[in-house]
């Protein structure tokens, strides 16, 4: 059966949160006289009891669905997952740490009236995040302009909300690597910000580390753009000219002065440079021969080991 509002939170490391951030939705929804809603939480094989508490919470409040991953395939598989068995007519993203400011819930949903298919709450440039996740959010935010076509003026979030056939789009989506902002932004064009202010997270620091965010960042941008490989080609293309340069630079010089001694140090600088060159343009285009190989082997986005309060 449909709802009006379908609410998706990828859950890790967050049993002692979960609850709260529900209570604050179904205070949300009645103060917006909501009259059907379902939170569709996903769980993504954390190593805490929160999907026992999520099935306590099922029990007595039956829109709350839970979904358990076999392992653990990161937080934009669990919300596609999320996507894909939702049924409402908008869809919300939000975390399972307290930093979605729920009270501006009706904020957030107002541009979906007024000609907007996609709206993402804006918390300014410096989030209330380690400085670590600030950094590499802002090296997101200039890859993403870069290479995915987002607009500059939009800023990417943790809270959002979208209509229907924007929902039914990304669960087309059937590739391995999932990136939620590259399936947004490849459906509509109509999308805005809302200013609001983040809020701390209720308990703990963020789960992403290091060697996770290059994954992501390395994952979402080839699997949705060819422009790396545009770039590699760029890079040979202009090494290239530049050793026709210097070997021109080279000839020229020794018939002006035949005593010029041929040096083997720029010899060997040059074939470092250039035997670096080609590694990073092999290592870019094993990349895509690798998410081609795993496309073809049907790897897939997530696996779900159980479900619950679904109708299925």
């Amino acid at each position: 059966m449909g709802c009006e509002i379908s609410f998706i939170i990828p859950c890790y490391r967050s049993e002692m949160t979960i609850g709260p951030v529900i209570d604050e939705i179904v205070q949300a929804t009645a103060e917006m006289a909501v009259s059907t809603y379902e939170i569709i939480c996903v769980v993504d094989c954390s190593p805490d009891n929160v999907y026992g508490k999520l099935l306590e919470i099922g029990k007595k409040n039956p829109n709350v669905k839970a979904i358990r991953f076999a392992k653990n395939f990161g937080q934009h598989a669990g919300m596609i997952a999320g996507v894909q068995c939702a049924n409402g007519d908008i869809c919300v993203f939000l975390d399972d740490d307290g930093q979605c400011p729920m009270d501006k819930l009706q904020d957030l949903l107002a541009p979906l009236q007024n000609g907007f298919d996609i709206s993402i709450a804006e918390y300014g440039k410096m989030k209330k995040q380690s400085l670590f996740k600030n950094v590499g959010s802002l090296f997101n935010e200039i890859m993403a302009n870069l290479l995915i076509d987002k607009p500059k003026d939009i800023q990417m979030g943790n809270f959002m909300a979208f209509k229907k056939f924007v929902a039914k789009e990304i669960s087309r989506y059937s590739g391995p690597y999932p990136y939620i902002s590259g399936l947004l932004f490849r459906t509509s064009a109509k999308v805005i910000n809302v200013p609001m202010e983040e809020r701390a997270r209720m308990q703990g620091g963020t789960t992403y580390t290091f060697g996770k965010l290059v994954a992501l960042w390395v994952s979402s941008f080839t699997a949705f753009s060819i422009k790396p490989l545009r770039f590699a080609t760029m890079i040979g293309l202009g090494s290239a000219v530049l050793g026709g340069g210097f070997a021109i630079v080279t000839v020229v010089r020794k018939l002006l002065n035949p005593l010029i001694a041929v040096g083997w140090s720029s010899v060997i600088a040059l074939m470092l440079i250039i035997g670096g060159l080609i590694l990073f343009v092999l290592g870019i285009m094993g990349e895509y021969l690798g998410r081609i190989y795993m496309s073809i082997t049907e790897t897939p986005q997530y696996v779900i080991a159980e479900k619950y309060n679904f109708d299925d």
